[in-house]
């Protein structure tokens, strides 16, 4: 059976040639990207645009135009900005439009309470599971976000400690992560302490810097206001009125992990991010991530976040590789243990 096939009209205002450009992109990329992603045509002249395809992505489609047109409006003295496919595939993902098993809609709107303006626009959840991890970030005291990369994990945390910076509802920020990779290697690597391990910490300046700025952090930083430093360095201290971030945990022991969850202290709140299909660990040696998953599911104050390869939000191909990776491991699990898929 066909699906109901509509031919919609749709004029862009205010006319303005640069704007339009912006925001078909070189060669008209960007509304290729769209074509191809929801499965309608796009025709345009000047202002005026044609979508035919199914009725509802023909109407999702023309919110989107709607919207990506939007952000070419210029700042009074600047010019047009650019759309780039980045935003496009965004703009996809927060319309829900390709998910087959979107959730319903109320978790999703709570979670847009963390909303921060930054050079590239506001931050917000972009898949409901995006939003139920801000929201359980808003109501715990502890928070763990487990899944593949670039499901915003980190990013959306980092975003909620800056929030609640700017809100004063805490007084320091404090973003660490295992150095697993270095070691005992540590030094042979030239520089200080904080050049060797600099490197591994370097996804939480970023996401610091596109936030708040590199001299307003530089500065943060000099007051000790925003810390970031190894876990090694949270050993034997108490954590009060701070937001800490424990980034790739999968490399934690579980010595480590028992040891950073009991450092939180009065008016603090910690989320612990990882991807337990990347753990670097030795072979003999337990991820404390994993451990914690198991040991802590029922602890009241903490809750546990699973991202899927639909909640990534990178290039498209990024879910494509996740889901054939997840679908590989199931394969060989089935291979190794044929018993148990009888017995189900």
């Amino acid at each position: 059976m066909t699906p109901n096939v509509t031919h919609l009209e749709l004029e862009l205002q205010p006319a303005d040639g640069q704007r339009l450009a912006s925001l078909c992109g070189p060669f008209d990329d960007n509304l290729k990207q769209l074509e191809r992603r929801l499965g309608v045509e796009i025709n345009y002249h000047n202002q005026h645009f044609q979508i035919l395809g199914p009725t509802h992505l023909a109407q999702v489609t023309g919110e989107l135009l709607k919207r990506l047109y939007v952000e070419t409006q210029p700042v009074k003295g600047q010019a047009v900005p650019d759309v780039t496919p980045e935003q496009v595939h965004l703009a996809i993902k927060e319309s829900r439009v390709l998910e087959q098993d979107a959730e319903p809609d109320s978790g999703y709107q709570y979670g847009k309470e963390v909303t921060i303006k930054t050079k590239r626009g506001m931050i917000k959840p972009r898949t409901p599971n995006q939003a139920q991890y801000v929201a359980h970030i808003l109501t715990h005291d502890i928070t763990f976000g487990i899944g593949p990369a670039g499901t915003g994990k980190t990013y959306l945390a980092v975003a909620a400690a800056v929030d609640a910076l700017e809100r004063q509802e805490i007084r320091r920020i404090l973003l660490t992560r295992p150095a697993v990779e270095a070691g005992e290697k540590l030094g042979f690597l030239p520089g200080d302490l904080s050049q060797k391990v600099d490197p591994y910490l370097r996804p939480l300046y970023d996401a610091l810097f596109e936030m708040l700025g590199f001299e307003r952090v530089e500065k943060l930083i000099e007051r000790n206001v925003i810390e970031v430093a190894p876990l090694a360095y949270m050993r034997g201290r108490t954590l009060n009125d701070a937001f800490i971030i424990l980034d790739e945990s999968q490399n934690t022991t579980v010595e480590q992990m028992k040891m950073f969850l009991t450092r939180i202290g009065f008016n603090s709140k910690a989320v612990i991010t990882g991807d337990i299909t990347q753990i670097d660990l030795p072979r003999n040696a337990k991820s404390g991530l994993r451990h914690a998953i198991e040991v802590l599911s029922e602890v009241e104050g903490l809750s546990f976040n699973f991202f899927r390869a639909e909640d990534v939000v990178r290039h498209p191909v990024v879910a494509r590789i996740v889901r054939a990776y997840e679908a590989f491991d199931e394969q060989q699990k089935r291979e190794r243990h044929p018993d148990e898929d009888k017995k189900a």
